[in-house]
């Protein structure tokens, strides 16, 4: 039978089961969960906190991380600043980056969410004012919303990822996972 599993990935967490080369102190998977056989599908940056499934099927986890398949990523974003609405509009229509033209995002500014206090606290700076969007895209690009935000002048403050197509992490706390039933059905 096929595992999926949801996890919330704490902030200062790597992506991964082991810290190879990195040095010592660094926390992993592996201090999260222990299942064998289970491997994440797509990442999360270190920096960065939410929605990480793993699984143990490599179709499954293809078909979750491969851009090829446009499945849409959902994430809550504190940014510097308070964009107007023809900075969203660029979000919504794509953005140069580097490596070229990102597809077009759904973006929408929203009142801070409910969410749990990070560790360490994202930091507070008087004069500058910051707010909350949730941006969806649907392909995969390394530090992608990072570098969205920057490129339209408001840099990401805070980065969670809150859903993968349907799957979310409602009800789930930092560090905490759940198995989910997977779909007979191709995604």
């Amino acid at each position: 039978m096929t595992q999926l599993i949801l996890l919330n990935k704490p902030y200062g967490v790597l992506s991964q089961f082991t810290d190879a080369g990195a040095g010592p102190g660094r926390r992993t998977l592996s201090d999260l969960i222990d299942i064998p056989h289970v491997y994440p599908a797509g990442r999360l940056d270190l920096d960065s906190e939410g929605l990480l499934l793993l699984t143990d099927a490599g179709a499954l986890q293809a078909r979750i991380a491969n851009p090829r398949f446009k499945m849409p990523k959902t994430y809550l974003v504190q940014i510097e600043g308070e964009p107007d609405e023809a900075r969203l509009t660029e979000l919504r229509s794509g953005v140069r980056l580097k490596d070229g033209l990102t597809r077009p995002a759904a973006v929408e500014r929203i009142p801070p969410p409910d969410l749990w206090p990070r560790d360490p606290p994202v930091r507070f700076r008087k004069s500058v004012s910051d707010c909350w969007i949730r941006l969806t895209i649907t392909e995969g690009r390394n530090r992608q919303v990072r570098r969205m935000t920057a490129a339209i002048g408001h840099p990401t403050l805070r980065l969670i990822r809150w859903s993968i197509g349907d799957w979310t992490i409602a009800g789930l706390q930092p560090g905490d996972w759940r198995r989910e039933a997977v779909p007979a059905a191709p995604l």
